[in-house]
């Protein structure tokens, strides 16, 4: 993990994707200008067009170089073969293997997921709630980058982003279900709540452990390790905020 600060905006950026020729971020609260509510998609261009361009700024990129899936918590997969004018619609997942494109999803407390092969030079960039971890999102981007572009799991370099923490995400009867029926492994990430009925989920180790049946080495994937709940001061929260709050953004670009 490394911090970088660029025009007053705090990244993260992960250890293990940080090669030549690669672009990688995960950003925080800090920084943004506007209410400071950083979003980079919705209804109205007006709301995130002025984040995007300071984003590209940032970057040192231009606007049009961003390419932003508008997320629906479900397992649609797109393959980026150009610059897209909007959003990529009811998509949660992107992929590319077109350098000067930087593919970008946005969290807060949702697991992003920045996915690179090094070998054939693709990258994937995936948006994870408990929606998509249960659908098994980032194992079906592995799968569709072995698919479309050759590229091996056990070559893959993977980095999981802020997002809230097993202490901090307490579930109920729906998210249990679900996690039950999508994992083998579910008692290692439900773990019982004082509340009958709940359990808290564990999203960073449910998306780690579908990475790894999927055939990522354990050692090649990179947990941050940040808690998007409980550290206020750097990320934003929808479970602590409300739906309204801002977003983080997360994106990798292979360079020209």
């Amino acid at each position: 993990m490394k911090k970088v600060e660029v025009q007053g905006k705090m990244f993260y950026q992960f250890k293990g994707l940080e090669v030549p020729g690669l672009v990688q971020f995960t950003s925080t609260r800090l920084g943004w200008g506007g209410d400071g509510l950083a979003r980079f998609t919705g209804d109205r261009s007006e709301v995130y067009q002025p984040y995007r361009n300071e984003l590209a700024q940032a970057l040192k990129i231009k606007p049009a170089q961003l390419v932003f899936p508008r997320q629906v918590h479900g397992s649609k997969i797109e393959i980026v073969t150009g610059p897209i004018s909007g959003d990529l619609p009811d998509t949660d997942a992107l992929i590319t293997s077109q350098s000067g494109l930087c593919i970008c999803v946005q969290t807060a407390d949702c697991v992003p997921i920045l996915l690179y092969d090094p070998v054939q030079q693709v990258i994937a960039a995936v948006h994870a709630g408990w929606r998509g971890t249960a659908s098994q999102i980032v194992s079906k981007t592995v799968h569709a980058m072995q698919l479309h572009f050759d590229s091996m799991p056990e070559d893959l370099v993977v980095g999981i982003g802020p997002s809230i923490h097993l202490h901090a995400y307490e579930v109920g009867d729906e998210v249990i279900q679900a996690v039950r029926e999508s994992f083998d492994n579910h008692r290692e990430l439900l773990k019982p709540s004082v509340v009958e009925g709940k359990a808290y989920f564990d999203l960073w180790e449910a998306n780690k452990s579908l990475l790894i049946s999927a055939g990522v080495p354990d050692e090649q994937i990179e947990v941050l390790g940040f808690c998007s709940y409980s550290h206020e001061e750097l990320f934003y929260s929808a479970r602590r905020d409300g739906i309204n709050t801002g977003r983080m953004v997360s994106g990798l670009m292979l360079q020209k």
